[in-house]
């Protein structure tokens, strides 16, 4: 095969996309698409990068998943949302997500994420609408009502 045939470009293509940052599946396809490759091309291309292992849908999410717990950006339902969104397939994500966060683990993330966006934080002494927005905030965060309600009330205990 010549470098000059369609789906030799579109291999190309995808590993310079590659080069670059990790994509899932479906998002590489659709992004190849999106540069005008024909879709056998695509599906010749992506087949090929799966089977060289430079493609992993696993990989991409297990790297997503440990690199939104560690920055408390996502969590729970909205991991999993997140995941969804990037194009990881929801039976992947589902495996991926199978040994969840521990009260724990989350607890702790929320209180460092409070005391890191809003220093000074005191739930005994603010007013409604101060902790209707941290609540809001940890619940676009994804925590659940458990994880919220104990920090609160941890919090208003300990101080």
């Amino acid at each position: 095969m010549s470098v000059s045939e369609p789906a030799d470009q579109a291999y190309l293509a995808a590993l310079r996309l590659l080069a670059g940052r990790d994509y899932t599946v479906a998002s590489l396809a659709r992004k190849l698409e999106q540069r005008g490759h024909g879709p056998e091309q695509v599906a010749e291309a992506v087949t090929r990068l799966v089977g060289e292992r430079f493609l992993d849908d696993h990989r991409y999410g297990e790297r997503l998943i440990a690199q939104c717990r560690a920055s408390g950006r996502y969590v729970g339902y909205r991991l999993r949302q997140e995941l969804k969104r990037r194009g990881v397939p929801a039976e992947v994500a589902a495996e991926l997500l199978a040994d969840p966060q521990e009260d724990g683990e989350e607890l702790a993330l929320a209180r460092q994420l409070i005391s890191r966006r809003y220093a000074g934080f005191d739930p005994g002494a603010s007013d409604d609408r101060d902790r209707r927005r941290v609540i809001g905030f940890l619940q676009r965060r994804g925590f659940g009502a458990g994880v919220i309600r104990q920090l609160l009330d941890r919090r208003q205990q300990v101080d």
